[in-house]
């Protein structure tokens, strides 16, 4: 990470800003360099000038207003000019455990859940999965998913990128989840809706969360009780069958009207 101690950290958003996303070693000081794509993107896409202004965030939830002072020929170098305190992430860490659907469903997937608040997104593979990927197909396809997150994360003025993967079985899924302070799994035969009000009432004061959901044909009964057995919270989402493209997104819409701190 890196600090402006001469500028004031203020609550704020630069809205009208274009956004850009930075690794802490990219900031030194005052200063942030910006180069590959971001460069050529701010050069030649937007053909931004020197002195114009921009907003970079490094991954600790503040966003840093930069002028552009100058272009090389492999970067932008910004100078920071005001540090704001940045209102667009969640209070609970939220991971989207998603059973991988049929087609380009995924994309979607991801696309939304950024925009809803997810801070990871983990494509799962169940008893019911479909789809079916050889190593050399998966490591292009979870490229192919990040660069989504980071153009959703732009979008949506997040700051910071949600990671997308690794892709993991099942069973590597619940272990991975084993840590966090609570999850959910949405299921068909879960009680009725008073009781999932009552859990999801339960997450303020949580730091992470984890949402099952599965593909197509939704999980196996014994994939169910596996969840149970790590403590896993069974809710419902109303007596209608969602898609998996759609229950996620449901279940991340409702946290994110339950979890999201006031916007003043």
């Amino acid at each position: 990470m890196f600090h402006c101690p001469k500028k004031t950290i203020k609550l704020g958003r630069a809205e009208n800003m274009h956004r850009f996303f930075a690794e802490p070693d990219a900031c030194k000081g005052e200063w942030i360099r910006l180069s590959g794509e971001d460069r050529n993107h701010i050069k030649n896409v937007l053909r931004l000038k020197t002195g114009e202004q921009i907003t970079v965030c490094s991954g600790d939830d503040l966003e840093y207003v930069c002028e552009i002072v100058e272009f090389t020929e492999t970067e932008v170098l910004a100078k920071v000019i005001d540090v704001l305190g940045s209102s667009s992430e969640l209070p609970v860490e939220i991971t989207l455990y998603q059973g991988l659907p049929k087609s380009d469903k995924m994309d979607f997937i991801i696309q939304k859940a950024v925009e809803l608040g997810a801070d990871r997104i983990v494509p799962v593979i169940t008893k019911r999965t479909i789809v079916k990927l050889d190593p050399g197909k998966a490591a292009k396809r979870l490229e192919r998913y990040q660069a989504i997150a980071v153009s959703a994360a732009k979008q949506s003025k997040r700051s910071r990128i949600p990671k997308v993967g690794p892709i993991m079985h099942f069973s590597e899924a619940l272990k991975d989840a084993e840590t966090m302070d609570m999850n959910l799994i949405p299921y068909e035969k879960a009680k009725g809706m008073q009781h999932s009000r009552a859990i999801v009432q339960q997450l303020p004061g949580k730091h992470t969360l984890g949402i099952f959901i599965g593909p197509e044909g939704g999980f196996a009964e014994e994939e169910i009780e596996a969840a149970r057995a790590i403590g896993a919270s069974c809710i419902t989402l109303g007596r209608r069958i969602l898609r998996t493209e759609t229950a996620g997104l449901a279940v991340l819409s409702i946290l994110m009207f339950t979890l999201e701190q006031d916007c003043e």
